[in-house]
């Protein structure tokens, strides 16, 4: 498929949907050029029509057709098959047709004040008992009860996620104080963070590298450095990594 992002000055696409998240970005651009074309030539035809020289004493009746109307209704047209024929479908598929890969990556990502916390279930897939009186916020940023036997095994990082390259990876969005937005420039991903929901967000990474996990809602005056990286490996590297990760915690007692 055409890679038109380098034309609409987005970041490289590197998730699975991303390219229909450029296609209809693309489609809006074609029809903002051509209305821009459009009413650019219309507005010199006025200015050579209507010079002063030519019709030194003003009309105020104006001009009377129905080419402006035809016009109105073909842009209205337009845009309405861009919403109904392309972005609703897409945004539904993405929002509500969530794969089920049974050997996805599964994650939590709790927003803060100025940081992204990154919880993994571990090995045992299961997500450990939280508890918002064990939060600590250099120790224990989400209050895992690690007396819990589900939470013994469990990762927590922060601003930094890691994830195989095409596996599927379920996020579950929530926030702990005000609302942030979620944004993977690179995976076509944007979701707002809001305190007291789980929100769900998918995407199947195609390319590896490390990548920008940015802040897209302006949530205080920490706003400009809540940034993050996505690194996305290969199966390899990725378990090795959730191998050293556990080890460390074993080993500082987390």
């Amino acid at each position: 498929m055409l890679d038109i992002s380098r034309y609409l000055g987005l970041p490289p696409p590197a998730s699975a949907h991303a390219h229909q998240i450029d296609f209809v970005i693309g489609l809006v651009h074609w029809l903002m050029l051509a209305l821009f074309v459009g009413w650019s030539i219309y507005f010199i035809y006025v200015l050579y029509r209507f010079r002063a020289s030519k019709n030194p004493i003003p009309n105020y009746r104006g001009t009377k057709g129905t080419l402006s109307k035809y016009q109105e209704i073909g842009v209205v047209l337009a845009e309405a098959i861009l919403l109904a024929g392309f972005s609703i479908p897409l945004w539904g598929q993405l929002r509500h047709e969530i794969p089920t890969d049974a050997n996805r990556i599964e994650l939590r990502v709790v927003a803060e004040q100025f940081a992204w916390n990154v919880h993994y279930p571990g090995p045992d897939g299961v997500f450990g008992r939280t508890d918002i009186n064990l939060v600590d916020l250099q120790t224990n940023p989400l209050g895992l009860d690690r007396n819990d036997p589900a939470a013994r095994d469990d990762i927590v990082t922060v601003n930094e996620i890691h994830v195989p390259v095409n596996k599927l990876v379920l996020i579950h969005l929530s926030s702990r104080d005000v609302i942030h937005s979620f944004n993977l420039p690179n995976m076509r991903v944007k979701q707002d963070a809001i305190p007291g929901l789980s929100i769900p967000v998918w995407f199947r990474p195609i390319r590896t590298g490390d990548y920008d996990i940015a802040c897209a809602q302006l949530c205080g005056l920490g706003h400009y450095r809540m940034r993050g990286h996505l690194i996305v490996e290969s199966e390899e590297e990725f378990q090795a990594w959730l191998k050293e990760q556990a080890e460390m915690m074993q080993e500082y007692g987390f």
